[in-house]
């Protein structure tokens, strides 16, 4: 063998080496991400997510792939973006809010499913117990209903004169009997009366303000739920039309201009789920993970609104707040 022959073999045996050290590399884990909105909407909470997976020792394009599926407000396109990622094999499917956990649960009895819920999941059926969730389910649940009370103490704390308090729910929402017992109690103590108006499509919320405008209430408390969350531009641009200071369920309705949230935090329930995430990619199953409770609270309080509305935000307020937009 001439030298030159020598050169070649041993170039062309050098240049497979690479070649055959990727072949013997594991495969990435792919994962599907359902988001309720858009990618432009959620960036804090898919950075939460993606920091949740570091926590976990994932990267995305490192040693992790994900494939997002967004259903852009709309709930009718849930059953047919998880039947997808079923299809596609994805390692994990994570998923936020009570009826997107629910529609996913539907599309697999086998693909781990961590998800983020605001209801008790075991009334909503999605796990047998909290310890031992059984089957292929397992995720977080984060304070909806608990906080409540609170929330309507918050605005009376803000508009001391309200009594005549409006409620805007969606009946098609599970806890919405329960919501307004609690706050029936919690309205009583405070010396509020409570004037409930309800809506579960875009054109009812018209209507509701509509009525809402006639009635005149001293303020509004706005419900959870997917229609409320998907709608919000509207729900902020009327209430600031009609001059009724609102009290939300989270901070996106504050950032698009509304007057005072609180609730749990969905980004740190995000950061909880990439945990989850990242664990199920270890090995664990979803029936040895607990459900977690998330504990993360926020109240964020606009003070251009309060201003429009002639409404002085009280030092102790501004002490709690977990942010004042200005």
């Amino acid at each position: 063998m001439n030298r030159r022959s020598f050169i070649t073999l041993t170039g062309g045996a050098a240049a497979a080496w690479p070649l055959a050290a990727r072949a013997q590399q594991p495969a990435m884990p792919v994962i599907g991400y359902i988001g309720t909105g858009s990618a432009g909407t959620s960036a804090d909470r898919l950075r939460a997510f993606h920091a949740g997976l570091r926590e976990a020792g994932y990267v995305e394009g490192d040693n992790l792939a994900v494939l997002y599926r967004w259903a852009e407000d709309r709930m009718d396109r849930f059953p047919e973006l998880a039947a997808d990622l079923v299809r596609r094999r994805v390692a994990v499917i994570a998923t936020f809010g009570n009826g997107p956990a629910l529609m996913t649960k539907a599309a697999t009895a086998t693909v781990p499913i961590i998800f983020a819920v605001g209801e008790d999941p075991v009334r909503l059926g999605l796990v047998a117990s909290l310890a031992r969730p059984g089957g292929n389910l397992t995720g977080i649940n984060y304070l909806s209903q608990e906080v409540v009370p609170k929330r309507l103490d918050l605005l009376r704390t803000l508009v001391p004169a309200a009594v005549n308090v409006a409620v805007l729910v969606d009946p098609a929402v599970p806890p919405t009997e329960t919501v307004l017992r609690e706050l029936e109690g919690a309205a009583g103590a405070m010396g509020s009366r409570l004037q409930v108006f309800k809506a579960s499509t875009k054109g009812e919320i018209n209507a509701a303000f509509a009525a809402l405008a006639q009635a005149r209430p001293d303020a509004l408390f706005v419900s959870s739920g997917f229609l409320f969350n998907s709608r919000r531009v509207q729900l902020v641009h009327l209430a600031t039309l009609h001059k009724i200071p609102t009290a939300y369920t989270e901070r996106q309705f504050v950032e698009a201009g509304g007057l005072l949230s609180y609730g749990a935090s969905f980004v740190d329930a995000h950061r909880q789920m990439g945990v989850y995430v990242g664990r199920i990619l270890k090995g664990a199953k979803p029936t040895d993970l607990p459900v977690m409770q998330s504990t993360k609270l926020e109240l964020v309080i606009n003070a251009e609104a309060a201003r429009m509305l002639g409404l002085t935000v009280p030092d102790k307020l501004i002490a709690l707040a977990d942010e004042v937009i200005e």
